[in-house]
């Protein structure tokens, strides 16, 4: 059976390799994210599939950032999609405008605090303020859920900390940056198996490479999958 804490990521170039890939996975995954990376590909298109004819869950993964008008406007119109997942930026005023645009909708807002694939070296040339990243990224995700979110996107090394925060009762937990144990890192610096991020208090896991990537894709999130029974 499925298991819906395991989110796989379609980093394909397009809509008809996205569906190839859900059909090599069939009943092995039942949520797929869709980035901004196949949106010139048809990932509407692939997202609506997915959803409203095949029966599965999708994270549209968008990581939206403008100003407050723009952004409300972009999650109405997102929203009709019926989809299950939007990122935004972690801005408290970008989280504001896109839980105002998803209203009455089923639609999480999940804010992005920090992404994985940034170390302190990168806060600094980004002119972010000193300090600890894990630090940081734990009062972005305060300030995320103060400001409306449904949820946060955040490396598995934060999961623990953010879930213990007032503010994140009731709310998702989102962790790329998984890694079944022996698969390759890639570009994602602050890592976890599947099974450590969810008992560090994540509801999902986004894992990309190490199952599409595979010789048997399917069989890999199964694996997957069954790392995660246990917990």
């Amino acid at each position: 059976m499925p298991d819906d804490r395991l989110i796989v990521a379609l980093d394909v170039p397009n809509v008809v390799q996205g569906l190839d890939l859900a059909a090599r996975l069939g009943d092995a995954v039942s949520f797929y994210k869709i980035g901004l990376g196949m949106l010139t590909g048809g990932g509407f298109a692939l997202a609506n599939e997915l959803k409203h004819e095949q029966g599965k869950r999708v994270f549209l993964d968008m990581k939206l950032f403008d100003i407050g008008a723009t952004i409300e406007a972009a999650v109405r119109g997102i929203a009709q999609y019926d989809l299950d997942f939007l990122t935004v930026h972690g801005d408290p005023q970008v989280v504001r405008a896109a839980a105002e645009g998803k209203r009455g909708k089923e639609l999480k807002i999940l804010a992005v605090t920090v992404l994985t694939s940034l170390d302190r070296a990168d806060l600094d040339a980004n002119l972010i303020k000193p300090g600890d990243i894990h630090e940081i990224t734990l009062e972005r995700a305060a300030r995320a859920f103060d400001a409306g979110a449904d949820g946060v996107i955040a490396s598995p090394q934060e999961a623990a900390m953010i879930r213990a925060l007032p503010q994140a009762a009731g709310k998702l937990i989102v962790t790329p940056g998984v890694r079944p144990a022996g698969a390759a890192q890639g570009d994602q610096k602050r890592i976890a198996t599947p099974a450590q991020a969810i008992s560090d208090g994540a509801n999902h896991i986004v894992v990309g490479r190490p199952v599409w990537q595979a010789a048997d894709p399917a069989a890999a999130a199964r694996a997957i999958v069954a790392e995660l029974a246990g917990i």
